[in-house]
Protein backbone atom coordinates (compact mmCIF):
# COMPACT_ATOMS: atom_id res chain seq x y z
CA UNK A 1 0.00 0.00 0.00
CA UNK A 2 1.38 3.40 -1.03
CA UNK A 3 0.54 7.00 -0.20
CA UNK A 4 -1.03 9.24 -2.83
CA UNK A 5 -1.62 12.97 -2.93
CA UNK A 6 -4.97 13.90 -4.44
CA UNK A 7 -6.90 16.98 -5.56
CA UNK A 8 -10.67 16.74 -6.05
CA UNK A 9 -13.74 18.98 -6.17
CA UNK A 10 -16.87 18.47 -4.08
CA UNK A 11 -20.47 19.18 -5.12
CA UNK A 12 -20.11 22.85 -4.13
CA UNK A 13 -17.08 23.27 -6.39
CA UNK A 14 -14.58 23.58 -3.52
CA UNK A 15 -11.12 22.10 -4.04
CA UNK A 16 -10.21 19.37 -1.59
CA UNK A 17 -6.58 18.29 -1.12
CA UNK A 18 -5.11 15.52 0.99
CA UNK A 19 -3.07 12.35 1.26
CA UNK A 20 -4.50 8.84 1.45
CA UNK A 21 -3.13 5.34 1.17
CA UNK A 22 -4.26 2.87 -1.44
CA UNK A 23 -2.92 -0.09 -3.36
CA UNK A 24 -3.09 1.81 -6.67
CA UNK A 25 -4.01 5.25 -7.94
CA UNK A 26 -7.07 3.75 -9.68
CA UNK A 27 -8.32 2.37 -6.37
CA UNK A 28 -8.00 5.80 -4.76
CA UNK A 29 -9.86 7.47 -7.65
CA UNK A 30 -12.71 4.98 -7.27
CA UNK A 31 -12.80 5.57 -3.54
CA UNK A 32 -12.97 9.35 -4.02
CA UNK A 33 -15.74 9.05 -6.61
CA UNK A 34 -17.74 6.96 -4.16
CA UNK A 35 -17.53 9.93 -1.77
CA UNK A 36 -19.03 12.20 -4.45
CA UNK A 37 -15.78 13.95 -5.37
CA UNK A 38 -14.66 14.83 -8.89
CA UNK A 39 -11.02 13.77 -9.06
CA UNK A 40 -8.64 16.29 -10.64
CA UNK A 41 -5.23 14.79 -9.81
CA UNK A 42 -3.77 11.76 -8.07
CA UNK A 43 0.01 11.26 -7.75
CA UNK A 44 2.29 9.15 -5.54
CA UNK A 45 3.71 11.24 -2.70
CA UNK A 46 7.29 9.98 -2.98
CA UNK A 47 7.30 10.02 -6.76
CA UNK A 48 5.91 13.55 -6.89
CA UNK A 49 8.55 14.77 -4.51
CA UNK A 50 11.34 13.34 -6.63
CA UNK A 51 10.18 14.74 -9.95
CA UNK A 52 12.52 17.13 -11.64
CA UNK A 53 9.85 19.19 -13.36
CA UNK A 54 6.88 21.20 -12.27
CA UNK A 55 6.45 23.19 -9.14
CA UNK A 56 7.63 20.38 -6.86
CA UNK A 57 11.22 21.24 -7.75
CA UNK A 58 10.82 24.57 -5.97
CA UNK A 59 8.94 23.20 -2.98
CA UNK A 60 10.53 23.92 0.36
CA UNK A 61 11.42 21.12 2.77
CA UNK A 62 10.53 20.73 6.40
CA UNK A 63 11.49 23.64 8.61
CA UNK A 64 14.04 23.15 11.37
CA UNK A 65 11.25 23.40 13.96
CA UNK A 66 9.13 20.76 12.22
CA UNK A 67 12.08 18.38 11.82
CA UNK A 68 13.02 18.81 15.47
CA UNK A 69 9.45 18.14 16.63
CA UNK A 70 8.99 15.10 14.38
CA UNK A 71 12.32 13.62 15.51
CA UNK A 72 11.52 14.06 19.20
CA UNK A 73 8.04 12.54 18.79
CA UNK A 74 9.50 9.66 16.77
CA UNK A 75 12.07 8.95 19.49
CA UNK A 76 9.44 9.10 22.25
CA UNK A 77 7.04 6.71 20.51
CA UNK A 78 9.77 4.24 19.59
CA UNK A 79 11.06 4.38 23.16
CA UNK A 80 7.54 3.50 24.34
CA UNK A 81 7.72 0.26 22.36
CA UNK A 82 5.62 1.13 19.30
CA UNK A 83 6.68 -0.40 15.98
CA UNK A 84 7.75 1.89 13.16
CA UNK A 85 4.47 1.59 11.24
CA UNK A 86 2.30 2.54 14.23
CA UNK A 87 4.70 5.33 15.11
CA UNK A 88 4.32 6.79 11.62
CA UNK A 89 0.52 6.49 11.90
CA UNK A 90 0.58 8.50 15.13
CA UNK A 91 2.92 11.10 13.64
CA UNK A 92 0.65 11.52 10.60
CA UNK A 93 -2.38 12.12 12.83
CA UNK A 94 -0.69 14.81 14.90
CA UNK A 95 1.48 16.34 12.16
CA UNK A 96 1.59 20.13 12.16
CA UNK A 97 0.86 21.24 8.61
CA UNK A 98 -0.26 19.59 5.40
CA UNK A 99 3.24 19.27 3.96
CA UNK A 100 4.59 17.43 7.01
CA UNK A 101 1.58 15.12 6.91
CA UNK A 102 2.21 14.37 3.24
CA UNK A 103 5.89 13.62 3.83
CA UNK A 104 5.17 11.28 6.73
CA UNK A 105 2.47 9.52 4.71
CA UNK A 106 4.99 9.05 1.92
CA UNK A 107 7.54 7.60 4.35
CA UNK A 108 4.91 5.22 5.70
CA UNK A 109 4.01 4.14 2.19
CA UNK A 110 7.64 3.31 1.44
CA UNK A 111 7.94 1.35 4.70
CA UNK A 112 4.80 -0.63 3.88
CA UNK A 113 6.27 -1.32 0.43
CA UNK A 114 9.16 -3.14 2.12
CA UNK A 115 11.83 -0.47 2.45
CA UNK A 116 13.68 -0.02 5.77
CA UNK A 117 13.04 3.26 7.57
CA UNK A 118 16.36 4.74 6.43
CA UNK A 119 15.58 3.79 2.83
CA UNK A 120 12.14 5.38 3.11
CA UNK A 121 13.61 8.60 4.53
CA UNK A 122 16.18 8.64 1.72
CA UNK A 123 13.31 9.06 -0.76
CA UNK A 124 12.81 12.59 0.64
CA UNK A 125 16.26 14.25 0.50
CA UNK A 126 14.84 17.78 0.85
CA UNK A 127 13.24 16.91 4.19
CA UNK A 128 15.76 14.51 5.74
CA UNK A 129 19.47 15.31 5.22
CA UNK A 130 22.12 12.69 4.60
CA UNK A 131 23.33 12.78 8.21
CA UNK A 132 19.80 12.06 9.43
CA UNK A 133 19.44 9.04 7.14
CA UNK A 134 22.90 7.77 8.07
CA UNK A 135 22.06 7.78 11.77
CA UNK A 136 18.73 6.03 11.26
CA UNK A 137 20.46 3.37 9.16
CA UNK A 138 23.04 2.87 11.93
CA UNK A 139 20.26 2.47 14.48
CA UNK A 140 18.48 -0.12 12.35
CA UNK A 141 21.69 -2.11 11.78
CA UNK A 142 22.56 -2.13 15.49
CA UNK A 143 19.02 -2.84 16.68
CA UNK A 144 19.09 0.35 18.80
CA UNK A 145 16.82 2.54 16.69
CA UNK A 146 14.98 4.04 19.67
CA UNK A 147 18.25 4.99 21.40
CA UNK A 148 19.71 6.45 18.21
CA UNK A 149 16.54 8.48 17.58
CA UNK A 150 16.84 9.93 21.09
CA UNK A 151 20.41 11.02 20.36
CA UNK A 152 19.34 12.35 16.98
CA UNK A 153 16.52 14.33 18.58
CA UNK A 154 18.97 15.86 21.06
CA UNK A 155 21.31 16.72 18.18
CA UNK A 156 18.61 18.36 16.04
CA UNK A 157 17.24 20.33 19.00
CA UNK A 158 20.67 21.56 20.12
CA UNK A 159 21.57 22.60 16.59
CA UNK A 160 18.28 24.48 16.20
CA UNK A 161 18.74 26.17 19.60
CA UNK A 162 22.24 27.27 18.60
CA UNK A 163 20.95 28.77 15.36
CA UNK A 164 18.16 30.58 17.20
CA UNK A 165 20.57 32.06 19.74
CA UNK A 166 22.85 33.35 17.00
CA UNK A 167 19.92 34.74 15.01
CA UNK A 168 18.35 36.46 18.01
CA UNK A 169 21.70 37.92 19.04
CA UNK A 170 22.05 39.71 15.69
CA UNK A 171 18.44 40.88 15.38
CA UNK A 172 18.86 44.02 17.50
CA UNK A 173 22.05 45.25 15.76
CA UNK A 174 20.40 44.61 12.39
CA UNK A 175 17.31 46.63 13.38
CA UNK A 176 19.45 49.50 14.68
CA UNK A 177 21.48 49.52 11.46
CA UNK A 178 18.38 49.58 9.25
CA UNK A 179 16.71 52.33 11.30
CA UNK A 180 19.90 54.42 11.34
CA UNK A 181 20.33 54.11 7.60
CA UNK A 182 16.68 55.07 7.01
CA UNK A 183 16.98 58.13 9.29
CA UNK A 184 20.17 59.37 7.62
CA UNK A 185 18.74 58.77 4.15
CA UNK A 186 15.56 60.65 5.07
CA UNK A 187 17.56 63.61 6.40
CA UNK A 188 19.72 63.78 3.27
CA UNK A 189 16.90 63.38 0.76
CA UNK A 190 14.02 65.32 2.37
CA UNK A 191 15.23 67.60 5.20
CA UNK A 192 18.50 69.00 3.81
CA UNK A 193 17.03 70.19 0.46
CA UNK A 194 14.41 72.27 2.27
CA UNK A 195 17.06 73.92 4.44
CA UNK A 196 19.24 74.58 1.38
CA UNK A 197 16.49 76.71 -0.16
CA UNK A 198 16.62 79.01 2.87
CA UNK A 199 20.42 79.36 2.71
CA UNK A 200 20.47 80.04 -1.02
CA UNK A 201 18.21 83.07 -0.61
CA UNK A 202 20.75 84.73 1.74
CA UNK A 203 23.62 84.56 -0.82
CA UNK A 204 26.15 84.06 1.97
CA UNK A 205 29.27 81.93 1.87
CA UNK A 206 28.41 78.67 3.56
CA UNK A 207 30.80 76.69 5.85
CA UNK A 208 32.66 73.81 4.25
CA UNK A 209 30.70 71.28 6.33
CA UNK A 210 27.40 72.65 5.03
CA UNK A 211 28.66 72.66 1.44
CA UNK A 212 29.77 69.06 1.80
CA UNK A 213 26.35 68.10 3.18
CA UNK A 214 24.57 69.89 0.33
CA UNK A 215 26.78 68.13 -2.22
CA UNK A 216 26.08 64.77 -0.60
CA UNK A 217 22.36 65.44 -0.56
CA UNK A 218 22.37 66.46 -4.23
CA UNK A 219 24.36 63.39 -5.14
CA UNK A 220 21.91 61.11 -3.30
CA UNK A 221 18.92 62.76 -4.97
CA UNK A 222 20.43 62.62 -8.44
CA UNK A 223 22.02 59.18 -8.42
CA UNK A 224 20.74 57.31 -5.38
CA UNK A 225 18.69 54.92 -7.48
CA UNK A 226 21.77 54.22 -9.60
CA UNK A 227 23.67 53.23 -6.47
CA UNK A 228 20.84 50.88 -5.49
CA UNK A 229 20.94 49.29 -8.93
CA UNK A 230 24.72 49.10 -8.71
CA UNK A 231 24.57 47.35 -5.34
CA UNK A 232 21.99 44.89 -6.65
CA UNK A 233 24.13 44.22 -9.73
CA UNK A 234 27.22 43.80 -7.55
CA UNK A 235 25.39 41.30 -5.35
CA UNK A 236 24.20 39.36 -8.38
CA UNK A 237 27.67 39.39 -9.89
CA UNK A 238 29.28 38.25 -6.65
CA UNK A 239 26.81 35.37 -6.45
CA UNK A 240 27.67 34.34 -10.00
CA UNK A 241 31.41 34.52 -9.31
CA UNK A 242 31.14 32.47 -6.12
CA UNK A 243 29.49 29.64 -8.01
CA UNK A 244 32.96 28.84 -9.38
CA UNK A 245 34.51 26.41 -6.83
CA UNK A 246 38.10 27.85 -6.88
CA UNK A 247 36.79 31.40 -6.36
CA UNK A 248 34.49 30.22 -3.58
CA UNK A 249 37.39 28.41 -1.95
CA UNK A 250 39.53 31.59 -2.01
CA UNK A 251 36.62 33.61 -0.61
CA UNK A 252 36.13 31.15 2.25
CA UNK A 253 39.86 31.25 3.03
CA UNK A 254 39.68 35.03 3.16
CA UNK A 255 36.75 34.81 5.60
CA UNK A 256 38.81 32.60 7.93
CA UNK A 257 41.53 35.28 8.06
CA UNK A 258 39.14 38.02 9.22
CA UNK A 259 39.77 39.08 12.85
CA UNK A 260 36.33 38.44 14.38
CA UNK A 261 34.30 36.70 11.69
CA UNK A 262 37.04 34.12 11.17
CA UNK A 263 36.89 32.95 14.78
CA UNK A 264 33.09 32.72 14.63
CA UNK A 265 33.20 30.70 11.41
CA UNK A 266 35.75 28.32 12.92
CA UNK A 267 33.65 27.97 16.06
CA UNK A 268 30.38 27.26 14.24
CA UNK A 269 31.88 24.67 11.89
CA UNK A 270 33.96 23.03 14.63
CA UNK A 271 30.93 22.69 16.93
CA UNK A 272 28.84 21.15 14.14
CA UNK A 273 31.63 18.75 13.17
CA UNK A 274 32.28 17.63 16.75
CA UNK A 275 28.59 17.08 17.55
CA UNK A 276 28.05 15.20 14.29
CA UNK A 277 31.05 12.93 14.81
CA UNK A 278 30.08 12.39 18.45
CA UNK A 279 26.57 11.20 17.69
CA UNK A 280 27.67 9.08 14.71
CA UNK A 281 30.56 7.35 16.50
CA UNK A 282 28.45 6.93 19.63
CA UNK A 283 25.73 5.26 17.54
CA UNK A 284 28.11 2.65 16.18
CA UNK A 285 28.94 4.24 12.81
CA UNK A 286 32.56 3.52 11.75
CA UNK A 287 34.85 6.53 12.04
CA UNK A 288 35.53 6.72 8.29
CA UNK A 289 31.79 6.80 7.48
CA UNK A 290 31.29 9.34 10.26
CA UNK A 291 33.98 11.59 8.78
CA UNK A 292 32.43 11.46 5.32
CA UNK A 293 29.03 12.36 6.77
CA UNK A 294 30.57 15.00 9.05
CA UNK A 295 32.25 16.73 6.13
CA UNK A 296 28.78 17.47 4.77
CA UNK A 297 27.81 19.66 7.75
CA UNK A 298 30.98 21.79 7.46
CA UNK A 299 30.00 24.78 5.32
CA UNK A 300 33.41 26.44 5.06
CA UNK A 301 35.18 24.87 2.08
CA UNK A 302 38.79 24.90 3.41
CA UNK A 303 37.60 23.29 6.66
CA UNK A 304 35.55 20.74 4.72
CA UNK A 305 38.62 19.92 2.60
CA UNK A 306 40.60 19.45 5.83
CA UNK A 307 38.00 16.97 7.13
CA UNK A 308 38.11 15.05 3.84
CA UNK A 309 41.92 14.96 4.04
CA UNK A 310 41.64 13.74 7.63
CA UNK A 311 39.38 10.92 6.42
CA UNK A 312 42.06 9.88 3.91
CA UNK A 313 44.68 10.00 6.66
CA UNK A 314 42.55 7.84 8.98
CA UNK A 315 41.97 5.35 6.14
CA UNK A 316 45.73 5.01 5.83
CA UNK A 317 46.07 4.32 9.57
CA UNK A 318 46.81 7.84 10.80
CA UNK A 319 45.42 9.68 13.78
CA UNK A 320 42.35 11.90 13.47
CA UNK A 321 43.67 14.47 15.93
CA UNK A 322 47.01 14.81 14.10
CA UNK A 323 45.27 15.14 10.76
CA UNK A 324 42.96 17.90 12.00
CA UNK A 325 45.80 19.61 13.85
CA UNK A 326 48.00 19.61 10.75
CA UNK A 327 45.36 21.59 8.86
CA UNK A 328 45.66 24.48 11.33
CA UNK A 329 42.02 25.43 10.85
CA UNK A 330 40.39 23.87 13.91
CA UNK A 331 40.59 25.17 17.49
CA UNK A 332 43.45 23.60 19.49
CA UNK A 333 41.04 22.63 22.29
CA UNK A 334 39.03 20.49 19.86
CA UNK A 335 42.19 18.79 18.56
CA UNK A 336 43.47 18.06 22.09
CA UNK A 337 40.13 16.62 23.23
CA UNK A 338 39.99 14.34 20.18
CA UNK A 339 43.55 13.20 20.92
CA UNK A 340 42.54 12.45 24.50
CA UNK A 341 39.54 10.46 23.30
CA UNK A 342 41.67 8.43 20.89
CA UNK A 343 44.21 7.67 23.61
CA UNK A 344 41.62 6.64 26.19
CA UNK A 345 39.29 4.78 23.82
CA UNK A 346 36.41 7.17 24.63
CA UNK A 347 36.35 9.12 21.38
CA UNK A 348 32.55 9.48 21.22
CA UNK A 349 32.38 10.86 24.76
CA UNK A 350 35.20 13.34 24.18
CA UNK A 351 33.66 14.45 20.89
CA UNK A 352 30.39 15.22 22.65
CA UNK A 353 32.25 17.16 25.33
CA UNK A 354 34.20 19.02 22.67
CA UNK A 355 30.95 19.89 20.87
CA UNK A 356 29.44 21.26 24.08
CA UNK A 357 32.61 23.25 24.83
CA UNK A 358 32.75 24.70 21.32
CA UNK A 359 29.07 25.60 21.49
CA UNK A 360 29.51 27.46 24.79
CA UNK A 361 32.61 29.25 23.54
CA UNK A 362 30.93 30.32 20.33
CA UNK A 363 27.84 31.50 22.20
CA UNK A 364 29.98 33.65 24.49
CA UNK A 365 31.80 35.09 21.46
CA UNK A 366 28.53 36.00 19.78
CA UNK A 367 27.12 37.57 22.93
CA UNK A 368 30.31 39.56 23.47
CA UNK A 369 30.33 40.74 19.87
CA UNK A 370 26.69 41.83 19.88
CA UNK A 371 27.04 43.55 23.26
CA UNK A 372 29.93 45.54 21.76
CA UNK A 373 28.13 46.25 18.49
CA UNK A 374 25.03 47.75 20.08
CA UNK A 375 26.70 50.79 21.71
CA UNK A 376 29.01 51.26 18.72
CA UNK A 377 26.04 51.43 16.37
CA UNK A 378 24.25 53.92 18.61
CA UNK A 379 27.36 56.10 18.86
CA UNK A 380 27.89 55.94 15.09
CA UNK A 381 24.28 56.91 14.42
CA UNK A 382 24.51 59.75 16.90
CA UNK A 383 27.73 60.97 15.28
CA UNK A 384 26.22 61.03 11.80
CA UNK A 385 23.11 62.87 13.00
CA UNK A 386 25.34 65.33 14.92
CA UNK A 387 27.32 66.12 11.76
CA UNK A 388 24.10 66.77 9.81
CA UNK A 389 22.70 68.98 12.56
CA UNK A 390 25.96 70.96 12.82
CA UNK A 391 26.05 71.44 9.05
CA UNK A 392 22.55 72.93 9.23
CA UNK A 393 23.14 75.05 12.34
CA UNK A 394 26.54 76.59 11.44
CA UNK A 395 25.10 78.92 8.73
CA UNK A 396 22.36 79.97 11.16
CA UNK A 397 24.96 80.90 13.78
CA UNK A 398 26.88 82.95 11.19
CA UNK A 399 23.70 84.74 10.13
CA UNK A 400 22.99 85.66 13.77
CA UNK A 401 26.53 87.06 14.17
CA UNK A 402 26.15 89.15 11.00
CA UNK A 403 22.81 90.48 12.20
CA UNK A 404 24.46 91.74 15.40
Amino acid sequence: MAAFRYEAYDDAGRLRKGVQEADTARQLRARLRERGLAVARVAPVAGADRTAGGTSRWRRGLSATQLSLITRQFATLLGAGLPVEQTLNALIEQADGDHARQVLAGVRGEVLAGFPLAGALQKFPREFPELYVTLVAAGERSGRLAEVMERLADYVESRQALRQKIGLAFIYPAIVTVVAGAVVLGLLVYVVPQVVNVFQSTHQTLPWLTRALIATSGFMQASGWLWLLGLAAAGWGAGRLLRHPPRRMRFHRMLLRLPVAGALIRGVNSAQLASTLGILVGSGVPLLDALHAGAGVVRNLPMREAVEQAARTVREGGSLSRALGAAGLFPPMLVHMIASGEASGRLAHMLERAAAQQGREMESRVMGLTSLMEPLLIVAMGGVVLVIVLAILLPIFEMNQLAR
